[in-house]
């Protein structure tokens, strides 16, 4: 695999560490993955050719995130009581929802930024798999238990752009 441009990989034993213009991600690797890399590219040597092309991917997307980042847009919708985002140190707070008084409450994980605009939500961060878990966390906080989903459909949906 190439390195891009402006990213630096450093490996620590089984640790690799992929720097860039939009933060770090590090990860670790089980004994028994050999990863080489030089200045210009990054090898992985496994007995097991399903293993190899697992941590392949998620080097590829290290280096991607740390070149240009991952964003994902989500959207919150709701039908009476406006729902408000609000991010405090490594918490994000999900105001009104359903008219209730206490806010719910999920975390960042890791470098993950939040901006939240009216009824939009942009998570981003150069660490897929952080991104991906945080998106999934404030889902999963707006669950709605014990009503009918068929009629109370508020909530954080996938949005376009």
């Amino acid at each position: 695999m190439e390195i891009p441009q402006g990213v630096n990989v450093k490996l620590e034993g089984q640790t690799i560490s992929v720097k860039g213009q939009h933060g770090e991600v590090k990860k670790s690797f089980p004994i028994g993955i050999h990863i080489k890399a030089d200045s210009k590219s990054v090898s992985v040597e496994v007995a097991d050719k399903a293993i190899k092309g697992t941590v392949e991917s998620v080097i590829k997307s290290m280096l991607h995130g740390a070149a240009s980042g991952y964003t994902k847009n989500l959207k919150l919708l709701y039908a009476h009581f406006p729902i408000t985002v609000e991010v405090k140190g490594s918490d994000i707070l999900i105001k009104n929802f359903l008219g209730e008084k206490m806010p719910r409450k999920t975390v960042l994980i890791r470098n993950t930024k939040v901006v939240a605009k009216g009824q939009s939500v942009t998570i981003s961060g150069p660490d897929k798999e952080a991104v991906g878990q945080t998106v999934a966390n404030v889902k999963s906080a707006m669950k709605i238990k014990d009503k009918d989903g068929r009629v109370f459909q508020d909530g954080a949906y996938d949005a376009e752009g």
